[in-house]
């Protein structure tokens, strides 16, 4: 038998994410609302349904390893170049990429510690040393980042704005100072995974101009896409040129690419979305506090919330409210373990969860 790498035997074979899927199995529990995953429940505009059902008998075909009519589309939509953006599957699918770049054994990485783990996920898996810094009053401190940053030489630091597992968000205004602030030799992922829920004012201008900038975006999350694993990262085009390098160029499938490129069009649907997840929101806020916890603020579609106690009393909420058939997560680091954390979810769904509560609490 051939022999793993040095670096592939260190590491432990893990899931960053259990999923829902793998719980039942485990639990023997049906799951009745499925609001864990900050999956869209809202789903894909009926326009993007429609098309994928016209475009089903073309799946013999391989999808376009350019992404070209999808490019050409973002580009339009987002007021920059085709050579500016790279699509792939999914952010998680184009961190690996990002982070294959720029990594190698060795090569210092900095986040927030309990920030997205996929990211750190990949980042071990090309032997990145990871450094971290706490949240600052929920929120990922890009002061304190930088700090790391310039502390630890480090080659890639990783910010999301809006924020997950915390749902928190910095006006654009404190993302370009960071950005500003930043060695010309450290490279920024900025995940921008739920911008299209966040407030305006949010998003820092798209400058292609510079070179160590990436920013992620997906159809995952508002467009109700992630099952179909739709990506896309935004930068300089040396930069962006260079996924073309490690990228798999058939990794996209043609549902994906006709998917993206309706959901891109349908812009009512999005709204539409914005709209009920808003609204969502506020009834998590209202049962949370109906049951004496804590909502924090959001910005993306979906809500944690401060239990009050530890992360062992938040994970017995978690367990007990799968049993119950609800299912959500909660972030895995202290202190902010000490919260639960609820997707948006439809009416029917809130109310599974808010009888639960009530049963549990």
């Amino acid at each position: 038998m051939s022999e793993f790498t040095p670096l592939i035997a260190s590491l432990p074979s893990s899931v960053p994410f259990v999923g829902p899927e793998t719980l039942e199995r485990r639990s023997g529990a049906a799951i009745q609302a499925r609001i864990g995953a900050n999956e869209n429940v809202f789903g894909p505009a009926p326009s993007v349904i429609q098309a994928m059902q016209d475009h089903v008998a073309d799946v013999w075909k391989y999808g376009d390893p350019e992404n070209h009519d999808l490019k050409q589309a973002l580009a339009a939509h987002l007021g920059v170049a085709p050579e500016n953006i790279c699509v792939g599957e999914g952010i998680d699918g184009l961190f690996g990429y990002a982070l294959r770049l720029f990594v190698e054994p060795g090569v210092t990485v900095a986040t927030s510690l309990g920030a997205y783990p996929t990211f750190n996920f990949h980042a071990a898996g090309f032997g990145g040393r990871l450094v971290t810094t706490p949240y600052v009053e929920d929120r990922e401190d890009p002061a304190s980042l930088l700090d790391l940053v310039k502390r630890e030489n480090a080659r890639v630091v990783y910010l999301a704005n809006p924020d997950n597992p915390m749902g928190t968000v910095w006006p654009a205004a404190n993302v370009q100072r960071f950005i500003d602030a930043l060695p010309e030799t450290t490279m920024l992922m900025l995940d921008e995974a739920y911008t299209e829920f966040a407030p305006p004012g949010t998003q820092p201008p798209l400058d292609v101009t510079r070179k160590n900038v990436l920013r992620f975006r997906t159809f995952s999350k508002a467009y109700g896409l992630a099952g179909m694993r739709v990506g896309y990262v935004i930068g300089e085009a040396e930069t962006i040129k260079a996924f073309d390098k490690i990228r798999n160029h058939f990794g996209m499938t043609r549902l994906s690419q006709v998917a993206g490129l309706v959901a891109l069009k349908d812009q009512a649907w999005l709204q539409h979305v914005v709209t009920e997840v808003s609204a969502a929101r506020e009834r998590i806020y209202s049962i949370a506090r109906a049951h004496n916890f804590a909502p924090i603020r959001s910005a993306t579609n979906f809500v944690a919330v401060d239990c009050g106690k530890d992360g062992a009393y938040a994970k017995s909420l978690v367990d007990s409210l799968l049993q119950h058939g609800v299912f959500v997560r909660m972030p895995g680091v202290a202190p902010l373990n000490r919260c639960i954390r609820i997707s948006a979810g439809k009416k029917e769904q809130l109310d599974l969860l808010e009888a639960a509560l009530s049963k549990l609490v």
